[in-house]
């Protein structure tokens, strides 16, 4: 029989970066958090290989940037690479801006690193408790809290933890979304495909033009990790239990390349392409690929987890602690799924431009043109920009104020971003000082942005987590803020509120953050 052990505020189902970055936040607001994970340990496969710049975004507010990219690839890795065989030249490339090189739209710069290598410092960035081998296998949502029975496969024991709320971030084949009955739409499977990981020197081929990445018409090959490694990737064979793993990689990498393949790990698994109906029910909320599984082309599916839980944390955190109302939690799904199916949408897109290089080559080479021939791409080399899927998500829900009605204008596509300070959007990159962005004044506090500080103090709201920092006049002005306007910034860097000028009475700060937070005028 069952017994409950603990009371936590929020428990976290999945230890993937989602999870354990949702864990880094949430502690950082001061909420007791219990984290489970049904694995013995945390993944010892590569998984996903991008952070992008809004992701190391985030993880500049935590102080782990730095760390990560001491671990990462150098920038000219971001990139991919086209070949009829690994051991061939390019025949096409595309560059992942944001990442290859520093963009002047934000203070840090992406990474190309393996999951396995990023898991550990985010395990490391928190105290909250984390259980290993722990599956949650059912859930009861009562009025003020949800019991959620766990079993450990560890001790062969099931107990039950009461917390205020789940947040769910336990993978595709999420366990939690379907106990609460939450479909999906999408494509969904696109195919059974299988890694590879492998030992093997392949330098002489790469080291003078690095990749994150080489599509080959026989499988992709990425480079793990930059003291060595390697990761070969393609379609799933029939017969996997007598597949000779080494002789697969070695035909891959194509004749004549007379390399053995030290294999050191395999594992299959399915490239799903879907999104939730729904984010949240009642004090549950799906997170990450929980909510949204992205094809891998384009490396957007990790990166879009890890927003969701910077939209998320807040919310729960100012929930928990008072100063927000619990209706706050609904801007969660209203902000996050348009911007998932947007991304799905992309990457589906990206996935097929992938598929037409590859099949346009084959046909090129079936036909008997010399291996010089120009290939025609599908793609300019802005479409795998993106950076205005990744910088310029804008947001419409009672958690902006938008000042005349009108909601903010989302991106219409992934590739252009043009900084804006309209209420919904990230707030834009200034440099403040040498080493100090706009970004660096968001934390766990709203803040307000005002070239006139000492005004707006005297509007000072004492219930909610606020603080005031001077905007200097040449960035006020490309803000489109008078001597004294403002802006009021949300925790997770998105613009709450503006006022071009003058606060039009003493309460409009103070009624502002009300409305925003959902709380009953104090």
């Amino acid at each position: 029989m069952a017994v409950a052990n603990a009371e936590v505020d929020v428990l976290i189902v999945g230890g993937g970066p989602v999870g354990l970055t949702a864990r880094a936040l949430l502690e950082r607001w001061g909420v007791r958090v219990l984290l489970v994970e049904k694995h013995a340990e945390l993944s010892p496969f590569p998984r996903s290989r991008l952070l992008n710049v809004r992701s190391m975004e985030i993880y500049r507010q935590l102080g782990l940037a730095d760390r990560i990219a001491a671990n990462a690839f150098a920038p000219e890795y971001a990139r991919v690479r086209f070949r009829d065989t690994l051991h061939d030249r390019d025949f096409a490339t595309a560059a992942m801006v944001g990442v290859n090189a520093p963009v002047p739209e934000s203070p840090v710069i992406g990474v190309v690193t393996s999951q396995d290598r990023l898991e550990p410092t985010l395990l490391a960035a928190a105290d909250a408790e984390v259980r290993f081998g722990v599956e949650l296998v059912d859930l009861a949502e009562e009025a003020e809290s949800v019991v959620a029975l766990l079993a450990d496969h560890r001790r062969g024991e099931e107990t039950r933890v009461r917390a205020r709320y789940v947040l769910a971030a336990d993978g595709a084949s999420s366990t939690v979304r379907p106990l609460l009955g939450i479909g999906t739409e999408g494509p969904g499977a696109l195919g059974g495909f299988t890694t590879v990981v492998f030992d093997a020197d392949l330098n002489r081929w790469c080291a003078d033009q690095p990749a994150g990445v080489y599509f080959t018409p026989h499988g992709s090959f990425a480079p793990l990790y930059p003291e060595g490694g390697w990761a070969w990737f393609g379609a799933t064979p029939e017969d996997t239990a007598d597949a000779d793993w080494p002789d697969v990689v070695s035909r891959a990498l194509g004749p004549g390349a007379d390399v053995h393949a030290e294999v050191l790990r395999v594992q299959h698994w399915v490239m799903n392409a879907f999104v939730a109906e729904h984010f949240r029910h009642g004090r549950v909320l799906l997170a990450g690929d929980a909510a949204h599984a992205l094809p891998i082309i384009g490396g957007l599916g990790m990166n879009t987890g890890l927003a969701d839980v910077h939209n998320l944390c807040w919310k729960l955190a100012g929930v928990l602690h008072g100063w927000a109302e619990p209706g706050l939690l609904q801007s969660y799904e209203t902000e996050r799924h348009p911007v998932a199916l947007r991304t799905l949408r992309q990457t589906v897109a990206d996935t097929k431009l992938m598929v037409q290089v590859l099949t346009r080559r084959r046909d090129q080479l079936q036909a008997g043109e010399p291996a010089s021939a120009e290939l025609e791409l599908p793609w300019s080399e802005r479409y795998f920009a993106q950076l205005g899927l990744v910088l310029g998500v804008a947001y419409d829900s009672a958690a902006v104020l938008t000042g005349d009605g009108t909601p903010p204008e989302p991106p219409d596509g992934g590739t252009d971003y043009v900084p804006t300070a309209e209420p919904g959007h990230r707030m834009p990159h200034f440099w403040l000082t040498p080493d100090r962005s706009t970004l660096d004044a968001f934390g766990e506090w709203f803040t307000l942005l005002t070239p006139d500080p000492t005004h707006w103090a005297q509007h000072t709201d004492a219930r909610r987590p606020l603080r005031i920092e001077p905007l200097p006049k040449e960035h006020a002005d490309l803000c489109g803020i008078q001597p004294h306007g403002a802006l009021l910034i949300r925790p997770d860097g998105h613009i709450g509120a503006r006022w071009d000028d003058h606060p039009s009475s003493d309460g409009t700060l103070h009624h502002a953050l009300t409305a925003i937070t959902g709380s009953a005028p104090s």
